[in-house]
């Protein structure tokens, strides 16, 4: 799993957006990415409602949110559709962003849930990692987002 301090991966994926995302064109602003198991389970479905709600917050603080699951594009915009997001999810199909970030669950079938925090250079500045405490991902994201804003005293 990518460790604090280390440049993510650059990667492209199809967005629920139907359109191409490439993690590089977000770069001068810091970027959650979260990792989940799989669209439309209770969990996930919990997760995502948070994030959705808690958007206006992550953009005043100037970040992107994208959210990542191992699933086939038409089950992201599907469940990106009945959520009403306004964020894009990306589908990751064959695995490989969540290879480079290292966090494939057990088989390597599924996303552990894992959110990472990117500055404006693209590089790990946190890692949430709570695979039952949905909502804390969000919370302490956001913590960390306000500390960092936060003028030295």
């Amino acid at each position: 799993m990518l460790d604090v301090g280390q440049l993510a991966p650059d990667f492209e994926a199809e967005t629920s957006q139907r359109t191409k995302l490439r993690l590089a064109s977000l770069r001068g602003r810091p970027v959650v990415i979260y990792f989940y198991p799989a669209a439309f389970t209770l969990g996930c479905s919990i997760e995502t409602n948070v994030f959705r709600d808690n958007l206006p917050q992550f953009r005043e603080l100037g970040a992107e949110v994208l959210g990542v699951s191992t699933d086939e594009v038409a089950k992201q915009c599907a469940f990106a559709e009945s959520k009403a997001l306004t964020f894009p999810l990306l589908a990751d199909s064959d695995r490989s962003i969540s290879r480079s970030f290292g966090v494939l669950g057990p088989g390597g079938s599924r996303d552990k849930r894992v959110t990472f925090v990117l500055d404006e250079e693209g590089v790990v500045r946190a890692r949430f990692h709570h695979e039952i405490l949905v909502k804390k991902h969000i919370t302490k994201a956001l913590t960390f987002l306000r500390e960092r804003r936060a003028p030295s005293a």
